[in-house]
């Protein structure tokens, strides 16, 4: 059974050095998380509480807000509420990755407010499966394998190595008061159909299958702690770093297998195995961009520097993109506050179609392309004079283009017909803002 000496005995090897500390617990008044609060009442810890209201379930979302609020105000415990509101532009699709983006903007925001230490989640071992299966099935390499971490970025899950079992057998045992989301009983998302259909058929391989997939997600992150010290073994015998920038020695780096090379680079943003090869193929001068970093290809040497100013505006850059897990454009962060003082868009496109790797360029000289929505082509001067788009801002507009060079939207405001997704499209590759 959990009982309280059980969970603080996790609690106390995460939080061993933290008792100076303060926490933010992320409360959604179901049973893991009011059981986390429940322990942290009797630990003796400094931690308020966020709760985050999506709007999604009528009279059930009320409820769980009234309840973790009153729970709060009875313990004199500090509460912060975000309710979404119609400035949040809710999408159609994409709810949970929407859903995430803000919960943990909230998140952010309130521990920076209020000089809060850590965040604390309570994510359980029946999510830490559900996550593992979700990364299995997108060949996330050992890092995604390695499931969701205990202690990462100043977020805390001490409730990882229990089972939803034993939390809600807690919550009954010591009358924990919680409330039960029932759309999780629908299999409407990629979580809730691994969760209500796979996981159930996987614990009935045997009676230890969750304890034993624990085990196995401890030996996991053991084997990746040993990579990883491997792998700065080998960075300190390839990498230079210089002022601000860093050079990778370009044979040392070659010489690699693709293993080492993808990690390498992935830690600088580059984590799509396809680039590479384009990365190593790549003649001198070529560019690429992460959403961080900006690699530059010179003769010997990679030189990655992290972007820290502005990305230039000249008229001949090209900017490489990277496809994360699920298919989707990762824009650079400082391109992308540039492109969102023009607009929002939400493009899918015909994997199919088009040839990566997709990247950004200014116009040129003759480009054209097909709005979508209209019959024929169309030069990209001709659609900025009918879009009446002043000259001065029209040097400022990206272009997203194809491996081919071929036009695929004047971001943000259309894009182009010929390649958009249909219903009967197989691979569907996303950009949005």
């Amino acid at each position: 059974m959990l009982n309280r000496k059980t969970f603080q005995h996790a609690l106390q090897e995460l939080c061993a050095n933290y008792q100076n500390k303060k926490f933010l617990l992320a409360i959604s008044g179901g049973a893991d998380s009011m059981v986390l609060l429940d322990l942290f009442k009797g630990f003796n810890l400094n931690f308020e509480v966020a709760h985050l209201n999506y709007k999604l379930r009528g009279d059930d979302s009320e409820d769980d807000q009234k309840l973790v609020e009153r729970i709060c105000r009875i313990n004199e415990i500090p509460f912060h509420l975000y309710s979404i509101s119609e400035k949040d532009n809710q999408p159609k699709n994409s709810i949970q990755d929407w859903a995430r983006i803000i919960r943990y903007g909230f998140f952010r925001k309130i521990q920076k407010d209020q000089n809060l230490d850590f965040i604390v989640t309570a994510h359980h071992l029946n999510d830490q499966l559900e996550t593992f299966i979700i990364h299995l099935s997108k060949a996330s390499g050992i890092k995604g394998l390695s499931g969701i971490p205990a202690n990462q970025n100043n977020i805390l899950r001490p409730l990882l190595s229990f089972s939803k079992e034993e939390i809600y057998t807690y919550a009954n045992d010591y009358t924990v008061e919680f409330r039960e989301d029932l759309s999780n009983q629908k299999s409407d998302y990629l979580r809730n159909r691994i969760r209500n259909e796979i996981v159930p058929k996987l614990l009935e391989v045997n009676d230890n299958f969750l304890e034993n997939f624990g085990k196995s997600i401890s030996y996991l992150n053991q084997g990746k702690d040993f990579i990883d010290d491997k792998i700065l073994e080998i960075e300190k015998k390839i990498i230079a770093n210089v002022d601000d920038y860093s050079t990778l020695n370009k044979e040392k780096f070659l010489n690699q297998s693709h293993f080492i090379q993808f990690e390498i680079l992935r830690k600088f943003g580059f984590n799509d195995i396809k680039e590479i090869s384009k990365i190593s193929k790549a003649k001198t001068g070529k560019k690429f961009i992460s959403s961080e970093y900006e690699l530059t290809v010179d003769r010997e040497i990679f030189i990655i520097r992290k972007i820290v100013i502005q990305l230039r505006d000249s008229l001949d850059e090209e900017i490489i993109l990277e496809l994360d897990t699920d298919n989707q454009i990762v824009t650079p962060e400082l391109l992308h506050q540039k492109i969102k003082e023009l607009g929002t868009f939400d493009w899918k496109f015909d994997g199919e179609k088009i040839q990566l790797p997709l990247k950004f360029r200014h116009r040129k000289q003759g480009d054209l392309f097909h709005p979508i929505g209209m019959i024929g082509k169309k030069k990209i001067s001709k659609f900025f004079k009918d879009e009446k788009i002043p000259i001065l801002a029209q040097q400022k507009i990206w272009l997203l283009c194809d491996g081919n060079d071929r036009i695929l939207g004047v971001i943000p405001f259309r894009q182009d017909g010929r390649f958009a997704a249909t219903n009967e499209s197989s691979e569907i590759i996303k950009v949005k803002l």
